[in-house]
């Protein structure tokens, strides 16, 4: 129902200026406002209150408590937990989930939570920030250690992002955010007609760090050709574009990002106009494993020697002959990230021409930079030219898996044999470690 006559168009007019939407009118044509006898209508409004079927707010009413810095309906949020104060802004307890202030006039207020939700808290911001995690990844390293955002809860992506993006964790308080009409759906309102009061309660989380992270996770909802566009400019300042430069640019989404929305780096450049004559993330991954094969062969070499073991390498192969016994073949296998997030490791090697009886490939962590694990693996194991391993998968390879080369180290053990008379050979035990080697060789032999 609408208002009719002469108040009812001054209301209508003044609500229209200001984006009001008129949902109900209780009118009482012609009586008097001294009494409430005779007024069905006003009789009406106050059961609807009073029966809670009131589905209109005091909204004035509402955006001067939080300007006040009062707290309007919600939970605390993790890291807070909400207090009542009187009206002199006495401590009067602690709201648990789901309860009520228990007197009108009293009011209430955010403030911090147990000390280590709020170190877990700013965690998330620091390895958003600087260990440049996404909120998908941080997710599961959540989960990972067990901790929960309320009992029996799993932290979730809508949760992490709430965190790193709602500005109480400034002590701000907001409120208007979105709105709600009457048989409608709620809609979010644009930032202009938040109502915002700073400085409203406790911050837990640095000012700094808020606007780092907020900046982070808008850019993870930015859309594809803003994402080609800040490529295009880092690519127009720089003249090249590789994994590193991306990586090493402030501001910049992440490498991921690009993998994720696009399918491939290549892919991104190439929608720039970007064609780089080779794969420069590939020169550099290779340049990188140059550098650290010799070091692993010398590293190998050194702790063979260590246990009493002779390495010969080929110059011509890089094979490593090992007691003259075994023939070593190792390989460094980079690691790849396709669109869905699953990390692969190819590794290609020739059996045929290099024939190596054992060949350790060693997995690249997912920055290609480091040593993840090794996987020893016998020649009649190796069915083909070129094996994957993936993430995400179990292969009939991992039991070959090893975190460390100790247990291959061990393998080249020396050994003594000792004779007696014409019986047959004794294995002695090294006198200091009481261990039996594995490996000896015949001109090694001992006649007693």
């Amino acid at each position: 129902m609408r208002p009719h006559g002469f108040k009812a168009d001054k209301i209508l007019e003044y609500a229209q200026r200001r984006n009001i939407k008129i949902v109900r009118t209780y009118a009482d044509e012609g009586k008097s406002g001294l009494s409430l006898g005779g007024r069905a209508s006003l009789q009406k409004l106050l059961a609807d209150v009073e029966a809670g079927l009131a589905d209109f707010k005091v909204f004035i009413g509402q955006c001067r408590l939080i300007e006040l810095g009062f707290r309007q309906g919600g939970h605390a949020g993790y890291g807070y937990r909400r207090v009542m104060i009187d009206q002199a802004g006495e401590f009067k307890g602690e709201l648990k989930h789901g309860e009520r202030k228990c007197i009108s006039t009293y009011r209430v207020v955010l403030v911090p939570g147990p000390a280590e939700e709020v170190e877990l808290v700013n965690n998330m911001y620091r390895w958003l920030v600087h260990d440049k995690l996404t909120v998908p990844q941080i997710v599961r390293r959540l989960n990972g250690m067990q901790l929960s955002p309320e009992p029996g809860l799993p932290w979730t992506f809508g949760r992490v992002r709430q965190i790193l993006t709602n500005e109480k964790y400034i002590g701000n308080n907001l409120y208007n955010r979105s709105s709600y009409k009457l048989k409608t759906s709620r809609v979010p309102n644009p930032p202009e007609m938040w109502i915002r009061k700073e400085a409203a309660f406790p911050a837990i989380v640095p000012k700094e760090m808020f606007v780092a992270a907020s900046a982070l996770v808008k850019i993870s909802r930015s859309s594809s050709q803003e994402l080609l566009d800040q490529l295009k400019q880092l690519f127009e300042k720089t003249g090249v574009l590789t994994r590193d430069v991306i990586a090493q640019t402030a501001g910049m989404p992440s490498v991921q990002t690009y993998v994720s929305r696009f399918g491939g780096l290549r892919r991104a450049y190439e929608l720039i106009g970007y064609w780089p004559t080779s794969d420069p993330d590939h020169q550099e991954a290779n340049r990188r494993i140059r550098r650290m094969h010799p070091e692993i062969i010398e590293r190998t070499h050194a702790a063979i020697a260590k246990w009493g073991g002779s390495v010969w390498r080929d110059p011509k192969t890089d094979l490593m002959h090992v007691n003259q016994e075994l023939i070593i073949c190792v390989l460094m296998a980079h690691c790849h990230t396709d669109i869905s997030g699953e990390q692969c490791w190819r590794v290609r090697f020739d059996p045929v021409k290099l024939a190596p009886d054992i060949t350790i490939a060693i997995r690249l962590n997912d920055t290609n930079q480091a040593e993840l694990d090794y996987y020893v693996m016998p020649a009649l194991d190796l069915a083909g030219p070129a094996l994957s391993i993936f993430s995400r998968r179990e292969s009939s390879l991992d039991c070959f898996r090893f975190d460390s080369l100790d247990f291959f180290y061990g393998m080249a053990e020396r050994m003594q044999v000792v004779r007696r008379g014409h019986g047959l050979p004794r294995f002695a035990r090294d006198d200091q470690t009481g261990r039996l080697p594995r490996f000896a060789r015949e001109g090694e032999v001992a006649c007693q």
